[in-house]
């Protein structure tokens, strides 16, 4: 069950929340391990390193390596939860991914921070329009895109109970905020934020709040439109699309991703495999 924030202001930097978040857990649980690829202070884990000294591992810049210790840390019992920037984390070691999480039936859980648009003053090689595209192509894998920092929590807290591959992207900085705090999710179901009739707008991740203000200004104009947080991309929601699609001028998809791959195609796959002829864009 969830309740939309009262305020749009930005919450806490989501580095700091998967942080805070992985630290509540590794106090909880002796099992759980944290692997970064050499970017403690960018990402924050230098905490987790300080406070769980015996259960993190500096990976140093050897991406394929972290995954490979990864699995072979879920194949001893353990459940690692790994971190780089988006690219590393799913285009650089897509086949130990597969092979050796998804083909092994090994647990990975990885974060890869800030996707698509987020850093790009860092340059073309630290950004990543595939990387959703990439993940959904892993059998049994789950793939989210988080709103805020309520949401980003709460997909940690569920990705620590689960087996298999499980990926989570999301800016390191703060965003506005969207959900109250205690608000739970389900994985697999999207979130309707925002009733309407005319247009279907179905957003994930960091342009959830742009597409609410979006909807808002359209509002403005006599333009009534439905706001769909589709948080997990895989699986997606299909029962929910269909169901919201009736009646709808066209169906419009909003992420910070490639469409070839991302959201876009999901909901086109789901539209186009049941027939449903709705305008997308």
């Amino acid at each position: 069950m969830f309740t939309l924030s009262k305020t749009t202001a930005a919450g806490k930097e989501l580095r700091t929340c998967v942080v805070d978040t992985l630290v509540e857990l590794m106090d909880e649980n002796n099992q759980l391990v944290a692997l970064d690829a050499d970017l403690g202070s960018a990402s924050g884990w230098t905490t987790i390193a300080n406070k769980h000294p015996q259960r993190f591992i500096n990976m140093g810049i050897a991406e394929a390596n972290m995954v490979g210790v990864a699995a072979g840390l879920s194949l001893t019992g353990y459940t690692p939860f790994i971190h780089t920037f988006g690219p590393f984390a799913t285009r650089r070691v897509f086949d130990q991914l597969f092979i050796s999480g998804g083909y092994g039936g090994n647990t990975i859980n990885i974060y890869g921070s800030d996707p698509g648009f987020a850093v790009g003053h860092n340059g073309g090689t630290h950004t990543t329009w595939e990387d959703v595209a990439l993940m959904r192509m892993i059998p049994q894998s789950i793939v989210c895109d988080a709103a805020d920092e309520v949401q980003m929590a709460w997909i940690i807290k569920t990705f620590s109970q689960l087996s298999g591959i499980h990926y989570v992207r999301g800016n390191r900085k703060a965003v506005p905020m969207i959900y109250e705090k205690g608000s739970t999710f389900e994985l697999g179901k999207g979130n309707i934020l925002r009733p309407g009739d005319e247009l279907l707008l179905i957003a994930s991740g960091q342009l959830v709040s742009e597409t609410l203000q979006v909807a808002e200004e359209l509002a403005e104009k006599g333009i009534s439109c439905e706001v769909i947080d589709m948080f997990t991309i895989k699986p997606i929601d299909k029962e929910l699309i269909l169901r919201e699609v009736q009646g709808k001028r066209q169906v419009i998809t909003i992420e910070n991703h490639s469409i070839t791959g991302g959201l876009g195609s999901a909901v086109a796959e789901v539209l186009a495999e049941t027939g449903s002829a709705v305008p997308l864009k």
